[in-house]
């Protein structure tokens, strides 16, 4: 990968030139949300970019869509399909290189490089797409073995069905957020003596706050009502992906979820990374799924054995007072299911997938404890202190407790990342 003429970009960044991930921002010189996309310690605002005089001949796909980057979301962009995302992508990083073919658009152009080029701590991030659906998967092999055998046991860990398909539920697109976006404790139905008998409910703020740290795919093309996506042609649905937090209040969802699964327990928040890493940039980085043992059904066999990715995870979890302690680091190759199953599987009744939607790959767990994507797997169950920095220990979620997860590959200088995905804990609005 060559080297590019901004400032200021470390080897450690997770926006080197080799990633190009794209957002929204708006900045003090224009408050209206557009696109940007990050390089080490910048953005690049596109929208200013837009405004060059000979953009139509830089960026001939975009040449039927005037004005696309000056929309508050991605959606439009991301409809536009694969093939567009590629050439868009490296013609900007043809543009920052600093063998670029045409330096005078930026490199050697002062005025659009001092308008368009921002420091990206001078800009707010904002939510990506416009999400009308969401869907959390459960493709986390590890996670799910795990919270199957405390609840279950070893024997019975996996429920028949798991190796067979997807298996996933529909969530609340509505209190998706982007990161840095506070999370107010919920309210729910809590049994606070799960050995009596008949169980007596309490509504009472959740006292078993967790964290799911999840992978995120974004859809960009979308299919008609009535048809379905073939697996070998669900990578060409793809736009991006982004990092995921699933908040999830244990004890709400314990009681609440039979018969038909998640509903309080999850509906009140999810927060995912601002920047949104494009499919072909993580394509160097694709590996093995974990094994499935299973014969699977026509429809789910990809014809590939690389069909997901190996994302360096973790999760720091910073007490009020400040301390922060890095309670797990995992991989996004535990993964049993690839996200084009997760999508041929969605739609194989006729499910018409839209561009924005969002899929969640479900916790993202390792086999060792250090590597556990929750803290329900890291407390065991609520039963085993979490050591944490300073002395201090948690089971569950504190008020004033902060969330960052962090997700990156390759070597230094050409690094793909997706920056922080960030949420801290308010307590739980006052009842009346």
């Amino acid at each position: 990968m060559a080297s590019t003429w901004v400032p200021n970009v470390s080897p450690d960044t997770p926006f080197s030139l080799a990633n190009i991930p794209f957002g929204i921002v708006s900045s003090p010189a224009d408050p209206a949300p557009h696109a940007a996309i990050a390089i080490g310690s910048h953005v690049l605002d596109l929208k200013v970019l837009s405004s060059y005089a000979a953009f139509d001949d830089v960026f001939p796909a975009l040449k039927s869509h005037p004005g696309i980057f000056s929309r508050p979301t991605l959606n439009e962009f991301a409809a536009l399909g694969r093939p567009v995302h590629r050439e868009v992508r490296k013609t900007i990083q043809d543009l920052l290189s600093a063998e670029t073919s045409r330096p005078e658009v930026l490199k050697d152009n002062a005025d659009l490089r001092e308008r368009s080029l921002l420091p990206r701590q001078s800009v707010k991030m904002h939510l990506p797409m416009s999400i009308g659906d969401y869907t959390d998967f459960y493709a986390g092999f590890h996670h799910a073995y795990s919270v199957g055998a405390l609840f279950r046991g070893p024997q019975t860990a996996l429920q028949p069905n798991y190796t067979h398909l997807p298996v996933g539920y529909h969530g609340r697109s509505s209190s998706i957020v982007v990161s840095g976006t506070p999370v107010r404790r919920p309210h729910g139905q809590i049994i606070l003596d799960p050995t009596a008998e008949p169980k007596q409910p309490t509504t009472a703020p959740s006292r078993r706050l967790d964290i799911e740290l999840e992978l995120g795919c974004f859809i960009a093309t979308p299919n008609e009502m009535g048809s379905s996506i073939k697996v070998t042609n669900a990578e060409d649905h793809i736009f991006g992906y982004v990092l995921l937090n699933d908040w999830s209040a244990r004890d709400i969802q314990a009681w609440e979820y039979v018969p038909l699964g998640p509903f309080n327990g999850k509906n009140f928040a999810t927060t995912i990374s601002p920047w949104v890493v494009l499919a072909d940039a993580l394509e160097p980085f694709r590996t093995r799924a974990i094994d499935n043992w299973t014969p699977l059904q026509p429809y789910l066999k990809e014809g590939k054995e690389e069909n997901i990715f190996d994302i360096e995870l973790e999760i720091d979890l910073q007490t009020p007072q400040g301390d922060a302690t890095t309670i797990c680091t995992t991989s996004s190759k535990y993964l049993i299911w690839s996200f084009p199953q997760m999508i041929a599987h969605h739609s194989l009744g006729g499910c018409p997938m839209r561009t924005g939607d969002l899929l969640g790959s479900g916790t993202i767990s390792g086999p060792s404890m250090r590597e556990k994507g929750s803290l329900l797997e890291l407390s065991e169950g609520g039963k085993k202190d979490i050591m944490l920095y300073g002395m201090d220990v948690r089971r569950f979620l504190k008020d004033g407790d902060t969330v960052i997860i962090r997700g990156i590959c390759g070597k230094a200088g050409e690094k793909v990342g997706f920056g922080d995905c960030v949420g801290r804990v308010l307590e739980a609005t006052p009842q009346s």
